[in-house]
């Protein structure tokens, strides 16, 4: 049987006849070739491009050896942690050790290090010496000036220093690695790769370095908090790639770490290039015997139908990835797609979800975007849509019609997310119709984060208004379909700007609902999102004004629990958040109470109920005597 995938072993060269390798991409990942995934995307656009492509998976860190397994590159190593942050994939938010690790074989923890791509580096380096490393991924990406650490917590350097990497290739890396590949190619030197769109690169003397604003030093930043959210802001500002400045980071006298302008969005046409390659859409087959790799299950079945995303959440690092200007594949391209896998003998008549970062952005949000990219200090849905806003489902509702009438098909869902305030602006009701009739399995999973509207204007969410309209109207097309599905709500507790008043709010929301979330996301201060930039310096960096940030791990525990307040488990923690917020009127025996007493406090609220019971009954009695003789 011929093996279709990139070579992983000296074996697999051998068979192909390469005597060596142009590049070696180390993963942290389980070779999975599947268009999902970073390495099997970037291998397969470098092996198009006429480039020779080896994927080293998970090699033992301990080992020095396992970085030779296919050689030393003729261009350059490319090393990513995989598509998860390392640090993320390892711990949760409370910093514990993981069970699983759903990108490994069998699922099992412990295959890749922590900072596994800063590891992976040194591994080279001691073996290869001064071979050309371009590291990249959403762990480079996200540390690729100095951040806030959360694990360590503390002020980190640019992850180019600390892995001791030529360059970063950040965001989505297609178009600078291709040309990176084209400069090794014609024999420049890696340090004079200084010019690539969507990199950064280090550097000893700034006289060949133009057009740039120079950010606060890192021995700076340390020094001053404020600083940090100052420079935070200026990197959040400068991250399209029409309107954004080279900027330049110092360390030291003698050392500067430069980010180039952001790479252009990719075209349909090049992105339906990219999703066309021949991918094997399925794990290596040396990891059968371990039972294949788990995350493949969330996108076997799955189309990829957009990137990037103007939602602008401040948790999340979209803008600082993968951008604000949507890009599209055509309908053809993702109907071609689906057409591979419907007829596999696994493919149960369900696609799992057509999106990406969120499902119903299908184009730009304005005109203006595609010639002169989004507004630095602006967003487009926060705090209210912009006048310029385009809101239109008609495109993806073509899409999701045509791929429901491909045969063997029973239904096609959306699991990605459906950004319920830009669905509720758009005045034609057909697409969302269409949702509620066609795409939801009983239950839709939106994401209002939360219903005070202080904590929601700290996360850039619209105020919980909008999410009750919408809820309305969703409600009110299911009667109209005659559906009986429900919405569950995606919560998270201690955001920054969340004080225990938040909190209670929130739980009493939850109480009117007549729902308790099974699960609870706390916030997560991940690097490069403005809200971990809050969690870190106390201040909002696009107003610089104080925020109350809840860093107490005990305070944390009790916001969370407040949302899961019916579970018994969290008795104690509710008790003590209510008493502590001044609350008490909350724990009692009447309907809108979130916990009863204590047992002790329970039995003496009853003598209390039974004497103040009597008390009433004993002035009634003396009322109506009264009433007796004034007659």
């Amino acid at each position: 049987m011929k093996n279709n995938f990139l070579p992983i072993s000296m074996e697999d060269l051998k068979e192909r006849g390469i005597e060596q390798l142009d590049f070696v991409y180390v993963t942290g990942d389980a070779y999975v070739d599947h268009p999902s995934f970073a390495h099997a995307l970037l291998g397969r656009l470098l092996e198009a491009n006429g480039y020779q492509v080896g994927i080293l998976s998970q090699p033992d860190w301990k080992n020095k050896e396992s970085i030779k397994a296919l050689g030393k590159p003729r261009l350059a190593f490319l090393v990513s942690a995989g598509n998860m942050d390392s640090m993320v994939n390892h711990y949760s938010v409370s910093k514990r050790r993981r069970q699983t690790d759903a990108f490994s074989p069998g699922g099992v923890m412990g295959k890749r290090p922590d900072n596994a791509t800063i590891v992976y580096c040194g591994l080279i380096r001691r073996v290869y010496g001064q071979v050309p490393i371009i590291i990249g991924g959403i762990e480079a990406s996200l540390r690729r000036l100095a951040h806030y650490d959360y694990w360590a917590n503390a002020l980190k350097r640019s992850i180019l220093l600390d892995s001791g990497a030529d360059l970063i290739s950040y965001g989505m890396g297609e178009r600078s690695l291709l040309q990176i590949a084209e400069a090794l190619e014609s024999g420049i030197a890696i340090e004079d790769i200084t010019y690539v769109e969507g990199t950064v690169y280090k550097t000893r003397h700034l006289e060949r370095v133009y057009d740039y604003e120079m950010l606060p030093s890192y021995e700076e930043l340390k020094k001053d908090r404020l600083q940090y959210a100052k420079s935070f802001y200026r990197q959040y500002c400068n991250t399209d790639p029409f309107s954004a400045k080279r900027l330049v980071e110092p360390y030291g006298q003698k050392m500067f770490v430069v980010q180039n302008p952001p790479a252009k969005p990719l075209s349909q046409t090049e992105m339906d290039r990219i999703y066309a390659l021949p991918y094997q859409r399925t794990w290596h087959s040396v990891y059968d015997k371990d039972g294949g790799i788990p995350a493949i299950e969330e996108v076997k079945f799955s189309l990829v139908s957009n990137r990037g995303c103007f939602g602008g959440c401040s948790f999340c690092a979209l803008t600082f990835h993968q951008g604000r200007i949507i890009q599209t594949r055509s309908h053809e391209s993702i109907v071609e797609e689906a057409k591979k896998f419907i007829w596999e003998p696994d493919f149960k008549g369900y696609i799992h979800d057509v999106g990406g970062p969120t499902a119903n952005f299908r184009q730009p949000s304005c005109k203006k975007q595609l010639t002169k990219g989004v507004c630095p200090t602006k967003q487009c849905l926060f705090p209210k849509p912009c006048k310029n806003l385009i809101v239109d489902h008609n495109d993806y509702r073509i899409l999701l019609k045509k791929l429901r009438e491909l045969p063997r098909v029973k239904k096609v869902f959306i699991r990605s997310g459906i950004r319920f305030d830009y669905l509720i602006y758009d005045q034609d009701d057909r697409f969302f119709q269409e949702l509620v009739e066609h795409h939801i399995s009983g239950q839709l999973k939106v994401a209002p984060e939360h219903v005070s509207d202080a904590v929601l204007s700290k996360m850039g969410k619209p105020k919980n208004s909008v999410y009750e309209q919408f809820t309305e109207k969703y409600q009110k097309l299911n009667q109209k379909l005659g559906k009986n599905q429900y919405l569950v709500p995606y919560l998270m507790s201690s955001h920054p700007g969340s004080t225990l008043k938040e909190a209670v709010e929130l739980a009493e929301y939850l109480r009117d609902l007549g729902y308790m979330p099974e699960q609870v996301q706390d916030f997560y201060p991940t690097p490069s999102t403005i809200s971990t930039c809050m969690y870190y310096t106390g201040v909002d960096p696009r107003t610089m004004e104080k925020v109350y940030v809840p860093v107490n791990p005990h305070e944390k525990a009790m916001q969370r629990a407040l949302i899961q307040y019916r579970n018994p488990k969290n008795y104690d923690l509710v008790y003590e958040a209510l008493t502590l917020a001044g609350r008490q009127d909350l724990i009692g025996f009447e309907r809108h109470c979130l916990i009863r007493p204590r047992k002790g406090a329970a039995q003496n609220q009853k003598e209390i109920r039974k004497k103040e019971t009597a008390q009433t009954k004993r002035k009634k009695t003396i009322r109506n005597i009264h009433k007796k003789k004034s007659r």
